[in-house]
């Protein structure tokens, strides 16, 4: 019998497990020893074999110390002011905690293995704030000063003393996060409770500022998390459990730029459990389950692992399965962004390129048409320079350094293009006819635009073709429409959805000389919005259906429309930007306004998959 690697010019891996994303990807809970006091609102420090929870909450606060050895948890001595509330870090033989209440206080003491020391006070007493570092350089982050709610303060420890330094962005109370005095992260809990709920923000620390990162994905307060450790950083740190406001089991791993889940606790639990260590060695005990718990749960992560690469193919000789990785579509979603800086409808978005993390969206509506760029980081947005021609409803093709925008209204015949440099935009060739609400694929240097309206002809079925310098009329579309989308390059592309008369279902693809009709989509509907990797890896989401707004979510591979997860806000006429796994939905006209400044943002993670036989 020949070979598979003589047929096919490789062999395929053996694995005793599936590949993940990352060592702490690869983890689990495990449970450990029970607490002798079960209780919540209790600061933990330390590893899995070597921990130290302190103080806590039965009812009543307790001032109970207890040291752990990986197997059993053993009281030791007591600290010198009984309190809950308040926050820690360093290692179960060299620790300190600060602030709590009641009443709010701003004690700050010292374990050295076998006893408390007091040393000097939090220049603002507070309660339910984040901490991280050592003991002799820690970090205490926002939390509550009696009698007002949530703050922003910053403090930094240097052995002796405390300095307040630059504030948060946002004010914070009960959230988590940790790493050093000069490297952390504070993200979760309340703005501004009881008003405001529950936050999923996040922000990262460099030693004298503060800036917003990626949201975690679930939005929670008084969890857990790692980052206390000495050699913590902003880079490298899991969050897990807390309320939401139930109580959750969910554990997220950050890697310097995005949240993952990974996973679950064996228990859901909230009301800040004693917690600490690195993504790779940590555990969580006490807490609210719900009740007062005693239990402990350590997580580990293996020391080798086998991390996803997308396309890998691979036989799991425990599962008996050959899979390969790829982008996992069933499991992507749709999670909150930042706030563009204004409410705004018919934008244009650098389709087909960056990412979730990386994007501008340019022209619009909102009283009037506009001119505006703006650029997205993941987290927030930023205002660039204007285009030359302010416009809505026109097309954008391009990544947030090279972008490409051409027609648009009004009037409902523009035939202006501009190129984007990532600085400034520059005035190129027209268009032949102008439109505006046509469809687009390709980029900056290479693209078609295709349909569209303009006041003469009603929606279109011309196309033309971009080489870079001047624009081609090539082979019409099937059928004429407006408010369709587009996806690929301009040799291999495909537009769907639109109207003319009525709502379009309709498919047509593109091989670099003529359309032919395919596989409708599931849903009809225009004024939609798209994202694109390829002609054949293409997401639409938005639009109008017959006739209320839209929030599903189609995928294209080629072939076929197959439904995924909806946006959270049915919208039409938003900025579409980024690719088939990683998205951005930006303003547009939801149900219950004229139109909005919100930001949704879609993720695909890569996935096992396993290959079987047709």
């Amino acid at each position: 019998m020949a070979k598979y690697s003589d047929i096919k010019g490789f062999t395929v891996q053996t694995l005793s497990s599936d590949p993940v994303a990352s060592r702490a990807g690869g983890g689990s809970w495990a449970t450990g020893g029970s607490l002798n006091t079960a209780r919540s609102y209790v600061v933990g420090v330390g590893i899995s074999t070597a921990a130290l929870a302190s103080n806590g909450y039965t009812g009543t606060e307790v001032n109970n110390n207890e040291s752990y050895n990986g197997t059993a948890w053993t009281e030791v001595a007591e600290m010198n002011t009984t309190r809950a509330f308040g926050a820690g870090a360093g290692t179960y033989t060299a620790s300190i905690y600060f602030g709590g209440a009641p009443p709010t206080t701003g004690k700050t003491e010292l374990w050295n293995g076998s006893a408390w020391t007091e040393v000097n006070d939090l220049n603002d007493a507070r309660t339910s704030q984040v901490g991280g570092g050592t003991s002799t350089a820690a970090i205490c982050v926002a939390g509550s000063m009696s009698p007002a709610p949530s703050q922003v303060q910053t403090e930094t420890w240097n052995g002796s003393s405390w300095t307040e330094v630059a504030d948060l962005p946002n004010t914070m109370l009960s959230g988590t996060g940790g790493g050093s005095s000069t490297s952390a992260i504070a993200c979760t809990g309340q703005e501004n409770p009881p008003d405001s709920g529950v936050q999923n923000h996040s922000f990262s620390w460099n030693g004298s500022a503060w800036s917003q990162t990626a949201n975690v994905n679930t939005a929670r307060y008084q969890a857990g998390g790692t980052g206390y450790q000495p050699g913590s950083s902003n880079t490298d740190m899991m969050i897990f459990g807390g309320g939401t406001p139930s109580v959750t089991a969910k554990t997220e791993f950050w890697d310097g730029s995005s949240w993952t889940e990974i996973g679950d606790m064996g228990t859901a639990r909230g009301q800040q459990m004693a917690a600490n260590g690195t993504s790779t060695d940590a555990f969580a005990a006490g807490g609210i389950a719900p009740g007062y718990s005693s239990a402990t749960e350590e997580w580990t992560a293996p020391a080798t692992f086998t991390k996803q690469i997308q396309g890998q193919l691979f036989f799991n000789s425990t599962a008996n399965t050959f899979k390969e990785t790829i982008i996992d579509l069933g499991s992507a979603s749709w999670a909150s962004g930042g706030s563009l800086n204004r409410d705004a409808l018919y934008l244009m978005g650098s389709t087909g390129g960056g990412s979730n993390s990386s994007a501008i969206v340019f022209g619009g509506y909102d009283t009037a048409a506009r001119a505006f760029t703006e650029s997205y980081d993941g987290s927030s947005w930023t205002e660039l320079n204007d285009m030359n021609t302010a416009r809505y409803g026109g097309s954008g093709r391009g990544t947030a350094t090279a972008a490409l925008a051409t027609a648009g209204t009004p009037p409902q015949s523009r035939t202006e293009t501009e190129l984007w440099n990532g600085t400034n935009w520059t005035e190129v060739n027209d268009l032949n006819t102008g439109r505006y609400r046509g469809g687009g694929a390709g980029t900056s240097t290479a693209a078609l635009y295709a349909g569209g309206e303009n006041p003469g002809g009603g929606a279109q079925t011309v196309v033309e073709q971009w080489d870079g310098t001047s624009w081609t009329e090539v082979s019409e579309i099937n059928t004429g429409r407006n408010g369709l989308c587009g996806g690929g390059s301009n040799t291999d592309a495909v537009v769907f959805g639109g109207e003319a008369g009525s709502q379009s279902a309709k498919t047509e693809t593109w091989d670099g000389s003529s359309w032919t009709e395919v596989n409708d989509m599931n849903t009809a509907r225009y004024r939609l919005s798209s994202a694109d990797t390829a002609q054949t890896f293409v997401i639409a989401f938005g639009g109008v259906e017959n006739p209320p707004n839209s929030a599903k979510t189609e995928s294209w591979n080629g072939t076929s429309w197959t439904e995924r997860a909806d946006l959270a806000t049915a919208r039409h006429a938003a900025g579409g930007t980024g690719t088939g796994s990683s998205a951005l939905a930006v303003g547009g006209e939801p149900p219950s306004a004229p139109d909005t400044n919100a930001t949704e943002e879609w993720t695909a993670p890569l996935g096992n998959k396993t290959i079987t036989a047709s």
